[in-house]
């Protein structure tokens, strides 16, 4: 019996198409999985590391993302900024961001001091917290922002005590004048006067980084299996075209 393979120019281009297309963005995947696992590992060890002191040396962000740091100096109590649609356990609410200067400097640091619930009677209504006067050390850690969010409509200035939807160490510095390292320190410490039982209104409960690694690895399976299923396809009908 013999096997025949009819060829046929356009079924043979839109396979072409098929096959660049699945395997480019099959390959777009695998390096997007590549640099999440890169995140993933660079996670696990700024948990591991000691905590880093900083001060008013400017540091490289990407030196210190997701490292557990500690800075002493004072909070700016005259500049905190409230960021939107920050829901905690189904719950509307804030992240509280306050630049601290560093000790005998004007270097600052960025912090978001916890989150904080959204009064929905009277959503301008800013809820009550506390800042700790005078020096106080915290410790938490480094991100390169504390998330964005997508922004409905145009998001307004950033003053103190204003409610937007993102912020971020240049984004503030830029409105302020003020000098910043560039990250966003998530504090996991107390303030003064707090504790474990008792620990104020601010919740420190931070999300996870979601790396996704396993999600990208699937879609780059997905699309090297549509690279695969249309070079079968081509081949397949080729055949079926040249036995009849």
């Amino acid at each position: 019996m013999r096997i025949a393979f009819r060829f046929k120019l356009i079924p043979f281009i839109a396979m072409l198409l098929l096959v660049a297309l699945g395997v480019s963005l099959g390959q777009w995947q695998d390096r997007r999985a590549a640099e999440k696992s890169a995140r993933e590992a660079k996670l696990a060890a700024g948990n591991a590391a000691a905590p880093l002191n900083v001060g008013a040396a400017p540091l490289a962000a990407a030196d210190v993302e997701f490292r557990r740091i500690t800075v002493t100096g004072e909070f700016v109590a005259g500049w905190p900024l409230y960021l939107d649609n920050r829901p905690y356990k189904g719950r509307a609410g804030f992240y509280l961001l306050m630049p601290l200067r560093v000790a005998g400097s004007d270097m600052h640091v960025l912090v978001a001091r916890g989150w904080l619930p959204r009064d929905m009677a009277e959503r301008s209504k800013l809820p009550d917290y506390a800042t700790p006067s005078g020096s106080i050390t915290v410790q938490g850690v480094a991100r390169l922002n504390p998330g964005h969010v997508m922004e409905l409509g145009s998001q307004p200035p950033l003053t103190p005590r204003a409610i937007v939807q993102n912020a971020d160490a240049a984004t503030v510095g830029a409105a302020s004048g003020l000098r910043f390292q560039p990250f966003v320190l998530e504090q996991t410490s107390l303030d003064a006067g707090e504790t474990a039982q008792a620990p104020g209104p601010l919740v420190r409960d931070w999300p996870a980084p979601a790396l996704g690694v396993e999600k990208h690895r699937g879609y780059a399976f997905q699309w090297y299996a549509l690279a695969a299923m249309a070079f079968l396809f081509f081949v397949i009908t080729g055949f079926r075209r040249g036995n009849k």
